[in-house]
Order: structure tokens, then sequence, then C-alpha cells
């Protein structure tokens, strides 16, 4: 069996699908859709940079999607693959869980990527800029992430953002409370404890005004059901339910991203083989996952041109 993946904020980079835009129409088009959607030049910004306005959340998170969707299309429109004969389950990481529902045709590209505008604008303003942080636990599990950020709240907020994998957990919350817990976090037994270059607090409680903003947006969306079940960000479970999936993508702005037990749970349930569409972070996480799982990652024409001869 087999899973198509999506990787999350954090995955742009200045440079992003211009070798393959070079190489393929299809993801040109891909990337001009984004832009006429958005109204912006998202893919120049993509392309040329700077770097400090790519990394804004609300052109990160389109742009990392229009990278996927652009690999996505040259792999199913050129390379002949179907998602429904392909692959048994998609998932995504936060936001590449929206790239995984646009793959699956839940969404359209012009809606995903209005959605996604829109997310990354409601999450920075839900914070104001240095009130909140986030810090990457390295050689700490769920249970060890979460007593470190228990010891550090001192009443404020500071809980687990993302179950990443067996070795990597991120906590998210009020900036005091998560300068106190990389301070502690090698007294208690983690590795190393570092601060992440974001700009909001994301996947806890303080994000609440962006979940309020993503319910209000996506109930005047349609969903249809996607062609093959999402392993869900918050549950960890597979669903094709449109009203389950809009109500676990407003649920999703606050909670914890359980990546590690959805890759367990997609391997528990026969998956051996995971592609990461347009990313390389995942794929090391499910190798500590489920190590015996076969990992590829499709970025450039050639990893795409390759997994489309696999695929027929």
């Amino acid at each position: 069996m087999r899973a198509f993946i999506f990787p999350g904020q954090g995955s742009q980079s200045v440079g992003m699908g211009s070798a393959l835009a070079e190489a393929c129409r299809t993801a040109r088009d891909t990337f001009a859709e984004v832009d006429e959607a958005l109204g912006q030049n998202l893919f120049k910004l993509m392309r040329d940079g700077p770097d400090e306005e790519l990394r804004l959340t609300e052109n990160a998170q389109p742009g990392i999607m229009a990278h996927s969707l652009a690999v996505f299309r040259a792999l199913t429109r050129d390379g002949g693959v179907e998602l429904k004969k392909a692959a048994n389950f998609v998932a995504g990481h936060s936001l590449g869980e929206y790239s995984a529902l646009c793959a699956a045709g839940t969404f359209d590209l012009s809606t995903t990527a209005k959605l996604l505008k829109l997310r990354g604008q409601a999450m920075q303003a839900a914070v104001p800029v240095g009130k909140g942080a986030m810090a990457a636990l390295l050689g700490a599990d769920i249970e060890l992430a979460t007593r470190i950020a228990n010891a550090a709240a001192e009443g404020e907020i500071c809980t687990v953002a993302n179950d990443n994998d067996p070795s990597q957990v991120v906590i998210s919350g009020d900036k005091g409370a998560i300068d106190r817990a990389v301070e502690i976090a090698k007294d208690i037994g983690a590795k190393r404890a570092v601060l992440l270059p974001v700009s909001a607090p994301f996947h806890c409680s303080l994000m609440q005004p962006a979940a309020e903003a993503m319910q209000d947006a996506l109930s005047y969306v349609v969903l249809e059901p996607p062609v093959v079940p999402l392993f869900a960000n918050v549950t960890a479970e597979p669903t094709t339910d449109p009203d389950t999936i809009r109500n676990q993508l407003v649920e999703q702005v606050t909670a914890m991203v359980r990546w590690r037990e959805s890759v367990a749970n997609m391997a528990a349930a026969g998956v051996g083989q995971f592609i990461e569409v347009g990313g390389k972070v995942l794929g090391p996480m499910v190798k500590r996952i489920a190590p015996d799982a076969e990992v590829s990652s499709l970025i450039s024409i050639d990893d795409i041109e390759a997994m489309a001869k696999e695929l027929h």
C-alpha cells in the first residue's frame, strides 16, 4: 500500500519550483493559476525571494502548496498517474493537509490557494509579533515534551504543537514560557531545544481567532469527498466525509499535529511506501517512525519521471 504525503511550513526556500517550471509546462500553468487566484505574483517571490518575504506565513503557506501541486500535477497529468489507483491514502503536515485535499479533489487549486492565504493572514494576526514562540525539542518524545511544557508554563500557554516523530516534538505558546522551556529542556532530559524562526505560535490555543476565521471561510466552501481517504492531523485516523474534514480543518489550527501517530497508523494499516510530494522534510520523520517503510521525495522533473515509470 502507498500514501502520498505533503510537507508543511518550514519547507519553503527561495528558488523553489523554478527548475521544475523551466522543465515543465504543467508546473508553469499551476504557478500561474495560483498567482491569478491570489492576485499576487507569488511565483516570482518563490523563485527570486527575498527570503524574509517568502517566510511570511501568508506567502509561505500558499507557496508551499503551489509547489506541491505543481509536482503532483506533473506526475498525474504529464506522467499519467491516477491518484485513486496509485495511492491508498493522502496526508499532509499542517498546511500540507490542504495540499493533500487539493490533490485528492476536495478543493480546487484556486480555492485552496485563497484558503491558505487567509489562513496565513489569520494566524499571523491572531498573536502580536513577539508575543508567541515555538521551539523544537530534539531527543524528546511526546511524554517528555509534555513534561517540559508543563514545567515551563507557569500560568502561560505552553503546549505540544507537533508530535513529529519519536525524537522530535515541537512546542508552542507564549514567548516567556517557550523561552523557559528551552532553558530547562536539557535538565529534564531532552538532547537539545531550539527556538524556531516562525512568526507566530501555531497549533496552540493562542490561535483561536485564526480558527474562527477559518470556520467562517470554510462555511462558504463546497468540499467534495477526497478520492482516497485523508489521514487527518487532529485524529491520526482516515476520513472521506466532507463535513468531518471541514470541522477538522478548523480544529487543526489550535490542535496538535499528530504526525507520528498518523504515519504509525498508516504503516499499521499496511502502507509500505510513502511518497513526499514537493519536499524532503517528512521523509526522514517517516523513517524514524516506520523504519521499514520505503520513502521517496518528488521535487525535480527527474524524480517525477522516474516515479511515473514506477507507478505504471
